[in-house]
């Protein structure tokens, strides 16, 4: 996945310099900076390709792809690795689609709301709505995962580098949300998707460390790891009907598209299939690794979370308990981003779409779609989700039945019955377009599809709650 970005340490520090010192640029250039600025076409966007991948790819990879390696298990491998890489293209296709109806939107101001406005304009408002309240939730469930998942890390740490036991307080997981909050809160308040790409290159280090850990621990097996089951190339089994929404799911992120749209350097289509090419790319090859090697190590015996299978007395472990831990956390501003972006919107549903026609305001409005939102607006609706997001995860324990329902149909809305819709509106009086038009009909379709058997499945799991286990046998 590394080599996918094509980038060392030093470039990456690079980049990021030159991402500073055009922002630097931006703000206090002298006035020859602001004259030339005025007579190009278009102000340029500050964040790199670099930036961009990475952030994308944060926002597709995260603790849901512990899970892959019984998805393997519940189908087999090639059925397996297929459906994976069937999921990510569709995916890809639906991102694609979403970028070529930015481009259509005015000059650094697309969103899901610019793009309704010039399709279905009084359900703006509602697709809207629909991300906001996905948005939400998945950033409630982020932080339940922490208040559950770090008292077991602490505690494991514990054991493996002393006999003591840890104090009481350390095995709290609301003690660790709030002090976890105190990292979060600043990062949810950045208004830049690019702001975020050093603690997204931070998670992405951590998914290789993982990596690192499924690999390793096939070719040289820790002690007391559990019995190996049977490996099979083809084996459906009655679990495949609950994995397989986890990898259609898995690769989620349109709800960031528009953004880095508007934020990266020359954003012409090319550099865009690139963008999105490169993060669904990284995001197969990582579920995939994880899927395979977790599978061909525990066969039909693994779990439901790989890295739970290994034995958690020793450090090497531990520590990518740590690493799951960071790539969670540093996902919840990820969510908080776009969910501020569409309340916002709703909030303002009688307020259509100002068209930046005039070359100096849009100088003047050189904030790639979030200078719209004054900053009392700003801090108003961030406090808003921080605060309604951290109190709900600190009282409740499980929300698995809701999360997975706002979760299943809020995923499909964005990933495929929008963009498909989108598309195919924007694009069916252009006759050059007809056969790109129908495909995206046809991806609508796909999602409505997936949407029902997601609602039914959810609403059967409700009535009929499943036994206890997680091996696929």
């Amino acid at each position: 996945m590394v080599n996918t970005y094509g980038a060392t340490t030093s470039s990456l520090a690079q980049a990021g310099d030159e991402e500073d010192s055009n922002e630097h640029t931006a703000f206090l250039g002298d006035d020859r900076d602001v004259v030339t600025a005025v007579k190009d076409d278009k102000p340029d966007g500050h964040a790199s390709m670099i930036s961009s991948i990475s952030n994308l790819a944060n926002t597709i990879i995260g603790s849901g792809m512990l899970t892959f390696p019984l998805a393997l298990a519940s189908a087999g491998i090639l059925p397996g690795m297929l459906t994976c890489v069937l999921s990510g293209s569709i995916a890809a296709f639906g991102l694609y689609l979403l970028s070529l109806c930015a481009a259509k939107t005015p000059h650094r101001r697309s969103s899901f709301f610019a793009v309704a406005q010039m399709t279905f304009p009084k359900a703006a408002v509602f697709f809207d709505a629909a991300i906001a309240t996905k948005c939400f939730g998945v950033s409630i469930s982020y932080l339940i995962i922490i208040k559950g998942l770090t008292p077991n890390v602490v505690s494991s740490l514990y054991h493996d580098l002393s006999d003591a036991e840890p104090p009481a307080w350390m095995l709290n997981g609301r003690n660790w949300l709030s002090i976890f909050m105190i990292i979060l809160i600043p990062l949810a308040f950045l208004r830049r998707l690019n702001s975020l790409r050093h603690t997204s290159y931070v998670a992405l280090f951590s998914v290789v460390y993982l990596l690192i850990i499924v690999i390793k621990c096939y070719f040289w097996p820790l002690d007391d790891m559990p019995p190996a089951g049977k490996i099979r190339l083809v084996h459906f089994t009655s679990n495949f009907v609950s994995t397989f929404p986890v990898q259609v799911f898995a690769f989620t992120c349109a709800q960031n598209l528009f953004p880095i749209y508007n934020e990266v350097k020359s954003n012409t289509q090319p550099r865009m299939n690139i963008i999105i090419g490169s993060a669904i790319g990284s995001a197969t090859l990582t579920y995939e690794v994880i899927a395979v090697f977790g599978y061909l190590t525990f066969g039909t015996n693994v779990g439901a979370n790989i890295i739970a299978m290994y034995p958690p007395n020793s450090l090497f472990v531990a520590i990518g308990q740590v690493a799951i831990v960071i790539l969670v956390l540093f996902s919840y501003p990820l969510q908080v981003h776009p969910c501020r972006n569409c309340l916002d919107k709703v909030f303002h549903a009688g307020e259509s779409v100002k068209q930046a026609d005039n070359e100096e305001t849009e100088v003047e409005v050189d904030d790639h779609s979030i200078g719209d939102m004054s900053h009392t607006k700003h801090t108003i609706l961030t406090l808003a989700i921080i605060a309604s997001t951290f109190t709900i995860a600190y009282i409740v324990d499980d929300l698995k039945i809701v999360l997975s329902f706002v979760g299943s149909t809020g995923s499909t809305t964005i990933s495929f019955i929008l963009p498909g819709l989108l598309y195919w509106k924007l694009s069916r009086g252009d006759p050059g377009s007809k056969i790109l038009n129908r495909a995206a009909l046809v991806l609508a379709a796909y999602g409505v599809c997936i949407f029902v058997f997601c609602l039914g499945f959810n609403i059967y799991q409700l009535v009929y709650p499943p036994a206890s286990g997680n091996s696929a046998h």
